[in-house]
């Protein structure tokens, strides 16, 4: 990872950049790229100022250019205009240089970064066009637990997958030693956990805007959706569950401290939902930075 990479990780990534940081050297590099990559697209997704259409078709320019059937492409100014946080300006504008790292990686390495994109953006695309008619008076919701499931999957299980291919591949048995099957399938829970806890999280905030992905009836029904949330706490719970017996089973203390940090913020993040009023939902609880950093210790030793 060349000096860029580390300063565009810092200023996009507030507990995750520790987590690649903590990584062993043969997998920090894809890694690294494939988060910056995941946050590129995800900035082209959640730039709200943007008309849908624009977003659409950047992300798809995005994905073209990832695959590597499409040349660097080039933000409109009205794109870079409508995104009010500078360091993922700079990302966007720093896009080219990323996509040359992914270019100068091992093949099998680039494979792997370019599948996870792949089935990254096809969520984040989804998600545009479920919700391109949603309004804060017009709320929409996901139509069922199996269209949650999936966003999850798409957006961040699919990173568990990658993590897990990525270690076997650049490590070996020094990754881990338990069966590849067993890693993947608790690899995509871990990931689609933390992407949950992110939902549930952020319920309140999305509503707001329109957004529900909870799948309930009526948006409005307050009732309803603190039952419903309430019920994927509980599946929130139980993929976190496999994110730490994943980290378990690798195999160095490195590897386990880098793979269970997530799980402990999220478990951070997770604790203040249970029985929360939708007064407390609408505060959007987070994690102290002194949190992250007691976290990063204790999963170290």
């Amino acid at each position: 990872m060349d000096e860029l990479g580390k300063q565009l990780l810092k200023g996009v990534s507030r507990s995750f950049y520790l987590s690649l940081r903590l990584l062993p050297g043969p997998m920090r590099g894809a890694a690294s790229l494939g988060y910056l990559l995941a946050r590129t697209s995800d900035t082209l997704a959640d730039s709200a100022a943007a008309p849908v259409e624009l977003r659409l078709q950047c992300l798809e320019s995005f994905r073209a250019a990832v695959a590597g059937h499409g040349e660097n492409p080039r933000w409109p100014v009205s794109l870079l205009n409508a995104i009010p946080d500078s360091r993922e300006r700079h990302l966007l504008e720093a896009s080219g240089e990323v996509l040359r790292w992914l270019r100068r990686l091992p093949m099998e390495e680039a494979l792997l970064v370019r599948e996870v994109l792949e089935i990254i953006v096809s969520g984040q695309t989804l998600d545009l066009a479920r919700f391109a008619e949603a309004s804060q008076n017009h709320p929409v919701a996901l139509p069922s637990d199996a269209a949650l499931d999936d966003y999850a999957w798409r957006v961040a299980g699919s990173v568990g997958a990658f993590w897990t291919k990525l270690g076997l591949l650049t490590m070996g048995d020094k990754f881990s030693k338990a069966a590849e099957a067993e890693l993947l399938e608790r690899g995509i829970a871990y990931g689609k956990g933390l992407q949950l806890v992110n939902i549930l999280r952020d319920v309140a905030a999305d509503l707001a805007v329109g957004r529900c992905y909870l799948p309930v009836t009526d948006p409005g029904d307050r009732e309803a959706l603190l039952a419903c949330h309430a019920r994927w706490l509980i599946r929130a719970d139980d993929w976190l569950a496999n994110g730490e017996t994943y980290a378990a089973l690798l195999s160095s203390r490195r590897l386990r401290a880098a793979t269970v940090l997530p799980a402990m913020i999220a478990r951070a993040t997770l604790e203040p939902l249970r029985g929360a009023s939708w007064e407390i939902l609408q505060t959007r609880i987070k994690v102290p930075r002194s949190v992250v950093y007691r976290s990063m210790i204790r999963a170290f030793f």
